[in-house]
């Protein structure tokens, strides 16, 4: 089974033809409805408002036959530790050993962000303003790849 963390997802049309080819059921999951398609592999989940309720859902559900899909680098951390396969949007995989390295640079990232609006704010310089980078066609293109061989692993009941 695959698990989207579906907001600001922009690869969920290459889930859905991985998953088509592969007969492998998505629950696609989010705070709001958005369109699905009507077939009988894929369910959306609409979660409740709550902060992170979507990110809880999908942790609560992880495990070694799942493969969990997000851009969420604290939920992939969550999901690791559930023994879940984790795919980032660009198709790199999450794993016990880099989701940590990965969480140590979100903090890092977010604590210069604070100080750049702190400065800011006080007429300082040297604001943070870039972001990720643009999501790329390679980006696309590596991240079915992975998805297919992730698949095809679980199918296989192989470990990563």
């Amino acid at each position: 089974m695959i698990l989207v963390d579906a907001d600001a997802c922009p690869v969920k049309e290459e889930i859905y033809r991985v998953a088509r080819r592969t007969g492998t059921p998505v629950k696609v999951v989010a705070n709001s409805y958005f369109r699905v398609p009507a077939e009988p592999l894929f369910e959306q989940v609409v979660v409740g408002d709550g902060f992170d309720a979507a990110d809880d859902w999908i942790a609560e559900r992880a495990a070694p036959s799942t493969i969990v899909i997000t851009g969420d680098i604290l939920l992939a951390d969550r999901c690791v530790k559930a023994g879940a396969t984790v795919l980032g949007h660009n198709g790199r995989p999450f794993t016990a050993a880099n989701v940590g390295t990965a969480v140590a640079a979100r903090a890092l990232a977010e604590d210069a962000r604070a100080m750049s609006w702190a400065g800011s704010a006080t007429g300082g310089r040297g604001a943070v303003r870039s972001g990720p980078a643009p999501f790329a066609a390679a980006d696309r293109s590596r991240f079915l790849s992975a998805l297919d061989e992730a698949v095809q692993r679980q199918k296989r009941g192989v470990a990563r």
